[in-house]
């Protein structure tokens, strides 16, 4: 069971330079995040129902090509890790000709909204999670996962 989330470029998210701007691409992959919060069981209902929610605490974004006005995408996930309250996650945007433009890695962390402090996933959401590790764990890490920004000298 894969996660996906679709979009287009709507006409806001173009800026001067007549491509999407660079905090749209956030703003997609802060909508996918959402999604995919409500695609392991943690939507609406079940945070008010365990009094529990999920913060981002770290993002990185790469920018690879541009996106245009109109143009479709669609945004999957990839759980690199996770611990009991804790996920670190990798979302890949993708054009309509399937080519990558944009990465996105995060780390979230699972919330007790009483407490406003770091917690352990509620279990169904903990099982979900694992599942989605369990489906791409294996396979290569993206490229672009863990880098850091810096000028290289030669």
């Amino acid at each position: 069971m894969g996660f996906r989330f679709q979009q287009t470029v709507p006409f806001e998210w173009v800026d001067y330079n007549g491509h999407m701007n660079d905090a749209e691409y956030n703003r997609a992959f802060s909508q996918a995040t959402d999604a995919f919060i409500d695609h392991i069981g943690l939507h609406g209902k079940a945070r008010s129902e365990f009094a529990y929610t999920i913060f981002t605490l770290e993002t990185h974004t790469c920018y690879l090509q541009e996106m245009k006005e109109g143009e479709a995408f669609e945004i999957t996930s990839n759980v690199l890790d996770y611990d009991s309250k804790r996920i670190h996650l990798f979302l890949s945007m993708y054009n309509a000709d399937g080519e990558l433009v944009a990465t996105l890695e995060e780390m979230l962390m699972g919330i007790d909204v009483n407490e406003r402090r770091g917690t352990p996933f509620p279990e169904q959401i903990e099982e979900a999670i694992a599942g989605m590790y369990e489906q791409k764990h294996d396979l290569e890490k993206p490229k672009q996962a863990g880098r850091t920004i810096g000028i290289r000298r030669k």
